[in-house]
This record gives C-alpha cells, sequence and structure tokens, in this order.
C-alpha cells in the first residue's frame, strides 16, 4: 500500500468515527441526513477541529 493510499484511508476511517459520535448515522433515511454523514466523513480530522458540517438538500417531489 502506497503511502497516499494509507493517508486517506486513516484520513476516512478517522471521518467515519467522528460521524458516528455525531449520531449522524441514525436517521440515513432522508436526503439531508445522509448528505451530512457522507460530507462528516469526507471532512475527516477536521472534525476535531471544529469543522462541523451540515448539508440541507431538497429531492424534487413527482408531479401528480
Amino acid at each position: 500500500m502506497h503511502i497516499g493510499s494509507a493517508l486517506l484511508l486513516i484520513w476516512l476511517v478517522v471521518g467515519g468515527f467522528a460521524a458516528g459520535q455525531r449520531g449522524d448515522y441514525h436517521n440515513l433515511g432522508t436526503c439531508s441526513a445522509a448528505a451530512t454523514a457522507a460530507v462528516t466523513v469526507v471532512a475527516g480530522p477536521l472534525n476535531y477541529t471544529g469543522v462541523d458540517p451540515h448539508i440541507t438538500c431538497n429531492t424534487p417531489k413527482p408531479a401528480n
């Protein structure tokens, strides 16, 4: 494994752990909850420096 791949893996694992601590995995049924969990994982260790990502998204409603 290359050093860059190892660092990326560690970065994402730390982000996944932070998302778990924040409870982002409890309600992934909505667009906003899933997006917030994904962005928290991508933010990685930055979550422990004060970064608190929250995403709000609206899905289109079907036509009547």
